[in-house]
Parts: C-alpha cells; structure tokens; sequence
C-alpha cells in the first residue's frame, strides 16, 4: 500500500529528495494560474480590437476559472485510475492544442471557447501536483511541501501581469499564447523525459465510486476539506469586495489599490515560507491551529477597526489583512496536507474534489464580497464578512475534524512487541 508501482523501496526517497522533480511540481501547478493573469493586462486591447464590449472580453477570464474547476474534478480521479504521467501528459497536450487555437482566433467567442479547453487541460497540473505530492513524500512533510510549491508559484503569479503587459505591448496579444504554448510544451517534455509514475498500488475492484463513498464518510476529510474551502473563500471574498472599498468609499486610484493588495499576496508567500520552515517540527493539526488563531485575531482587529472609523484608511485595512493572509497561508496549505492524506491511493480524487469546491464556491463568494463592497458606505459588512468565515472555519476543525490522540506506526508496534517480550 504504501509502495511505488513498478519501483523499489528506496525509489520514494530518491524522487522525494529530487530538484528536478521538485521544479516540475512548481512549473506544473503554476502553468495554468500564470496562463490565466498573464492575459489579464491585454483585455482592453482584446476588447478593441474585436469591437466588444469589456464584459465580453472579461469572459476570457471567468470561463477560464470554470475550466480550472471543472478540470480539478475530472483530473484528480482519472489520475488515480490511470496514473500521474498520462493524465499529466493529456493535459498538457489539450492545453496546447487549446493554445494553437487562441493564436488563430478570429473573434472572441473563439477565443473564448478555446480558453475553457485551455484551462481544463493545463489545470491538471494544479490536482495532480498535489496528489503525487502525497505519493511521494510523508504525511508529516505534505503540507511544507504544499506551501513550498505555492510559496514559488506565487512568486510567478505576482510577476505574470506584468510579463503579459510587457509581451502584449512588444509583439501583440497573439504572442502571449505563443509564450503559453511553448510554455506547455516544455513542461510536458520535462514531465515525459524526468517525472517516474507515483501512483499507488490500488486494492482490487477499488474505483472512483467507492473511492468518493469512503472519503465522504470520513469526518476527518470532510472537516479538512471544508477547513482548506472555507480559508480559501476568505481571499476571494476580500478580493471580490477590496477594489470598491478602497476606489469608491475611500476614492484611491485602481494603481493604488493594486499597490496595497500586493501586500497581502507578499504576506500569503511568507505564511507559505514560514509554514515551509515550521511544518517539519510540528503536527499539521498544530500548524492549523497557529493559522486560524491568526485569522481570527486578524480579523476581530479589523471589525474593531471597521468599528472606530480607522478602517478608512488603506494601510489600516490592508495592514490587519495581512495578518489574516499570512495565518491562511497555514491553514489552507495544512488542511489539504489533511484532506488528501485520508486516503492516499485516491489522493488525486480528494485534490480534485477540494480544489473544485475551491474555485466554484469561490466565484459565488467573490460576487459576494463586491456585493459588499459596493453596496455599502463604510467596511464594516466586509470586516464582518471576513470575521465570519474565520470563524466557521475554527468551528469545523472544533466539531468536526476529530481529534488525533496516538497514530499507530509500524514502529510502534515493534516497540510494543519487544516491551512485551522483555516484561515476559
């Protein structure tokens, strides 16, 4: 159960200790959320240049998330049924083909239709990254190695924008599929040419249904997953409501808004490092813990702000969400270490069925927060908002998530084994 197909024992170690290995995992989870902000600064010029309105243009954007849902739903128990390497490699090559076909556009719906596919092939990357994480390295090291990932892939993510700016403005919008294309090629070379299959070894007659049966019966999935959902929606909700509190109520420019919402993205990748740093040393439950008692902390700090009036001010609201972004970071990359450690050899199935949640109860949530925002004169309704979720999500790992007193280990065993035999 706890092997390598078609490897020796130490094979686990030697990939789990490999670089090349390690920079596929980044470059393979970071290439469909890049694809995704390195169009964002081109949509006007999308816009113009096909004669439509932005909204239509946006929708390059918000289908795109679809596919990144849907993909992570499909992805994850396909992986478990045919392996790592050719779900991986399938994406990919859909992801290309969808590539090939924004180059060759000729009107947004086109482009549109073929940005969904793009997604739902690229996105396998982001479901099945996790799950060979899981294959390859121990439960205790899941989640250092979830954060490490995260913590380079927003690193990519924060600089995306502006190589898009930059790409669109030298050769046009067309060149960005290009740098996509090519992109992709070069990540599924690496995958074909340096990734080994990491899938487990599966009991017979195991599947996708009785996969699914077995992990939502499992409290301890659900209340991880719900956990790992929930932190998430506290970064979409913030994101949907930030731009109308800060250019309507407090009449900043879009720039300056920009400006300040960097620092929480800065304080999210030193939550990662600093979780990468501490997760060797402690239980993930631990780990939690610390992340939500930020959270809540943060939060109860910016409702009483929200309160006296001081939230007001940019650096005031954006300066206490910092706080909350960077005990996220714990909370969001320990609880899907939780969620997908249940069931290892349905690893890709528990991945898929969390980042799925993710993104879609993400999208409602981010309408959510602009309602928020832009129906309201003060921040109080998003402070409060932020508050409740943090919250919800203590309350999930109080009633729901059980609490884990002793893990039997082999090695436990022999110790039990040879006390009993020295007291005999």
């Amino acid at each position: 159960m706890h092997g390598m197909i078609s490897k020796p024992p130490g094979a686990a170690s030697n990939i789990a200790t490999s670089r090349v290995v390690l920079l596929l995992l980044v470059v393979m989870t970071g290439i469909a959320p890049i694809s995704l902000y390195i169009l964002v600064p081109a949509l006007p010029v999308l816009a113009t240049n096909f004669g439509s309105d932005i909204s239509i243009a946006q929708m390059t954007v918000s289908l795109y998330m679809v596919g990144i849902a849907l993909s992570q739903l499909i992805m994850g128990p396909l992986s478990d049924r045919f392996g790592r390497r050719p779900v991986l490699l399938g994406g990919l090559a859909l992801m290309v083909a969808a590539s090939v076909a924004c180059i060759f556009a000729q009107d947004l719906p086109q482009l549109i239709a073929a940005r969904f596919f793009q997604a739902l092939g690229g996105a396998a990357g982001m479901v099945v990254s996790r799950a060979i994480i899981r294959d390859i390295y121990e439960r205790d090291r899941v989640a250092s190695m979830i954060s490490l990932v995260i913590a380079a892939l927003m690193i990519g993510q924060m600089v995306s924008p502006l190589t898009g700016g930059l790409i669109e403005t030298a050769f046009g919008w067309r060149a960005i599929f290009y740098a996509i294309t090519v992109a992709a090629i070069i990540v599924a070379i690496g995958i074909a040419f340096a990734l080994p299959e990491t899938r487990r070894t599966r009991a017979a007659g195991s599947g996708f249904r009785g996969d699914v049966g077995m992990l939502i019966r499992n409290r301890a999935f659900v209340g991880y997953v719900m956990c790992q959902v929930l932190a998430s929606q506290i970064i979409f909700t913030f994101a949907g409501g930030g731009p109308y509190v800060v250019v309507t109520q407090m009449g900043r420019s879009s720039a300056e808004y920009g400006a300040w919402f960097a620092t929480t993205g800065f304080a999210f990748l030193v939550g990662n490092l600093l979780c990468v740093r501490f997760a060797p040393r402690h239980s993930l439950e631990k780990l939690i813990w610390f992340g939500l008692a930020l959270q809540l902390c943060g939060s109860v700090a910016n409702l009483l702000w929200s309160l006296i009036g001081w939230n007001e001010a940019p650096a005031w609201l954006f300066g206490t969400q910092m706080i909350v972004m960077a005990g996220n970071a714990f909370v969001m990359a320990n609880s899907a270490a939780g969620a997908i450690s249940i069931r290892p050899e349905a690893a890709g199935t528990a991945s898929g069925a969390m980042g799925f949640l993710q993104q879609g109860v993400g999208a409602l949530m981010s309408q959510f927060g602009a309602y928020l925002g832009g129906h309201s004169a003060t921040t109080l309704p998003l402070t409060s908002a932020v508050l409740a979720i943090s919250l919800l999500c203590a309350c999930v790992m109080i009633f729901v998530v059980p609490r884990r007193e002793v893990v039997v280990s082999e090695a436990l065993i022999e110790q039990a084994e040879e006390e009993e035999s020295g007291m005999m």
